[in-house]
């Protein structure tokens, strides 16, 4: 992975990562001084979009730490999969975050029950996006026991010459 593509990335994260924390601070600050009108549920949907943003923010640190993993060449081992554990689990967080924002909104939907099933429908598209990022942990602990493997192999050649 080249620098620019490594700055740049990290660049990008800390862009999303300090728009997530001005969100949160925006959320924070409309609980304490914004009265709920009764239109729509405000409390409710300003907490879960507290702690959606928050699911967002451990998997920006978390591939962040990822990358400076990879830059250093270190990627290939056991201490990336507490990073990607925690990018699935943050992935499973938002799922149940919109999943929250979908109960919150459907009694408002009843005269239109398809907007809930799309929002359901997405929510189960966000748990297929941790079903993937699980899939690739699996192909990062065989990358991680063959390089293992390698060393070991590598180890045993260097005794016998």
């Amino acid at each position: 992975m080249g620098k620019l593509t490594v700055h740049a990335l990290r660049a990008v994260l800390m862009v999303v990562l300090a728009g997530t924390v001005l969100i949160q601070v925006s959320m924070v600050w409309a609980l304490a001084t914004d009265p709920e009108d009764g239109s729509l549920p405000l409390i409710p949907l300003r907490v879960i979009t507290i702690v959606g943003m928050l699911s967002v923010q451990v998997a920006l640190v978390c591939v962040m730490r990822l990358v400076t993993m990879v830059r250093r060449g270190t990627v290939f081992s056991h201490a990336a999969f507490r990073y990607v554990d925690g990018v699935i689990g943050a992935i499973v967080a938002a799922a149940l975050v919109w999943f929250a924002v979908t109960i919150v909104n459907a009694p408002g939907q009843r005269d239109d029950p398809g907007v809930t099933l799309i929002m359901g429908g997405v929510g189960v598209g966000i748990l297929g996006v941790a079903l993937i990022v699980l899939v690739l942990r699996m192909l990062l602990a065989q990358a991680v026991a063959r390089d293992v493997e390698a060393a070991q192999m590598q180890a045993e050649l260097d005794e016998v010459i």
